[in-house]
């Protein structure tokens, strides 16, 4: 790896840092209660399991990390589009649960901390051997010309096409309701997942017509998402 690829990733985690510490403030100021317990057991989760699963993708491939932090090239304007709305809908679940807290709403019910936190543990292990299994695993839909792409068909990608959109959907963007024990957080969860069911249609659309390969792939891999279903 490059020095200067290092100092990006350095600098990359740094402010991975103060953003956390921005969203730590922000998560326990919108709650009303900087003791909520929930919020601190997301937290440490999240900090926890994103420092994992960041080592062990950057020991096999450090370049991902970088690549995933930003657009390359190519990118498809209709993925920023829908990736907005993802972005809006994840931070319109973290808005709800927070009032939630503050209002008992869903009455704080102690088991779905326990819930959320076994779809979390889930997220990050199948996470990481997803990102470890594709070297083209980045933020964006684009065909990854500077990076010679070619299709991925071994590990998780040998039974649906699109793991990583399984896993946030139920590893992350749900485990982050349970955590927060907010049934209304579920409201836009569930707008955050049917974000990505479309762009995982999009994606795989554009995917068979643009990138060698890959229609081939999908006939031997016939799910994009859910085996036997879709």
């Amino acid at each position: 790896m490059a020095k200067s690829s290092r100092l990006e990733l350095v600098a990359r985690i740094g402010g991975g840092i103060v953003v956390m510490a921005a969203f730590c403030a922000s998560l326990f100021w919108m709650a009303g209660d900087v003791g909520w317990t929930a919020g601190w057991a997301y937290i440490g989760l999240l900090t926890v399991g994103e420092t994992i699963r960041t080592l062990l993708v950057v020991q096999k491939d450090p370049e991902i990390i970088l690549r995933r932090g930003e657009a390359g090239e190519g990118t498809q304007g209709w993925d920023k589009v829908v990736l907005t709305f993802f972005g809006l809908a994840y931070l319109a679940e973290i808005v709800v649960a927070c009032f939630d807290a503050r209002h008992g709403w869903s009455g704080q019910q102690a088991w779905m901390v326990w819930v959320g936190g076994a779809l979390y543990l889930l997220c990050v292990v199948t996470m990481t051997w997803t990102m470890r299994t594709n070297q083209h695993f980045e933020k964006t839909v684009r065909i990854q010309e500077d990076r010679d792409h070619a299709v991925v068909d071994s590990g998780p990608y040998a039974v649906v096409r699109h793991p990583g959109y399984v896993i946030t959907i139920f590893g992350f963007i749900f485990s982050t309701a349970f955590l927060l024990m907010s049934w209304w957080a579920m409201v836009p969860a569930a707008a955050g997942a049917l974000t990505l069911v479309v762009r995982t249609a999009l994606e795989d659309r554009f995917l068979q017509a643009n990138l060698e390969g890959y229609r081939e792939y999908a006939s031997r891999v016939r799910y994009r998402l859910v085996p036997g279903v879709w």
